[in-house]
């Protein structure tokens, strides 16, 4: 028997890139029926992503969301309306060592958010047109990151070459221990947020302020970023193409996404309770 069979879920957290997402970056129909039926029943739903919060918002509306999500990884949480409820910055020296090391690699792209926009330094790479097609906007061009490092809300490292990214990683996670969290929410994203910048630490969060106990929420995810969540949650849900790695942190695993495995996971695991 299922946790969800256990204690009913009541609130769902989702991943948006991967899991609720196509590759084109929009939902399918039958996704938006699903997050609809589970509002329906009573289920609260809301969003977690690496995205900032403002490239969240059209979803937010689209699945009609009217609780907090949680943008920058956890590092944001932010209302419907896009005012902040609470928001963690990396600290200035993990950002400084992680700059440095980012920057030493030239296959890989350094971006920087603060004050609610897209920073880049150097000449635009590859990446930029493929996180712009995400975010639905582009970055603004700076001469230097230091007059942002007291509030940085997120640092990425973009590269298609994917295994210098977990290469990024290995070597990042020591040299910032215990000042910042370093997760590939996707193979070619590296992202650097605040120790409580965290999908687990959102949903935590998020739980506490909607009154609902961790044991009836449900967490679903397809990137490196999504263990966290799952590890508290009381039902965690893997996409079919997650890196097997995360799969086996999850209580279950669903189709992919072109396959509309979010859907099929929250009608046989979640609203089948009601």
């Amino acid at each position: 028997m299922s946790d969800a069979a256990i204690h009913p879920i009541r609130f769902v957290l989702s991943d948006m890139d991967g899991t609720l997402l196509r590759a084109d970056h929009t939902p399918s129909q039958r996704t938006i029926d699903t997050v609809r039926a589970l509002r329906d029943a009573g289920v609260l739903f809301s969003l977690a992503s690496g995205r900032p919060p403002k490239a969240m918002m059209h979803m937010v509306e689209a699945f009609g969301i009217d609780v907090p999500v949680a943008g920058f990884n956890g590092g944001t949480l932010v209302n419907p309306d896009g005012s902040i409820l609470l928001a963690h910055h990396l600290p200035a020296e993990a950002a400084l060592v992680t700059l440095a090391l980012f920057s030493a690699e030239p296959d890989v792209e350094v971006w920087l958010f603060a004050d609610g926009e897209w920073l880049r330094r150097d000449p635009p790479g590859p990446m930029v047109a493929v996180e712009a097609a995400g975010l639905g906007y582009g970055p603004l061009v700076v001469e230097s990151f230091e007059p942002y490092l007291d509030r940085v809300d997120k640092i990425v490292a973009a590269s298609r070459n994917a295994p210098l990214l977990v290469e990024l990683e290995a070597q990042l996670q020591p040299k910032v221990q215990g000042l910042a969290h370093v997760s590939r929410s996707q193979p070619i994203y590296l992202d650097v947020t605040a120790m409580l910048a965290n999908k687990g630490d959102a949903l935590k969060s998020l739980a506490a302020h909607l009154g609902v106990p961790l044991e009836q929420t449900a967490a679903i995810g397809d990137g490196g970023n999504d263990p966290a969540m799952f590890h508290v949650a009381g039902l965690s849900i893997a996409m079919g193409q997650a890196e097997e790695a995360v799969k086996r942190q999850a209580s279950v695993v669903t189709d992919s996404n072109i396959d509309d495995g979010a859907a099929q996971a929250i009608e046989r695991f979640i609203l089948a309770a009601y």
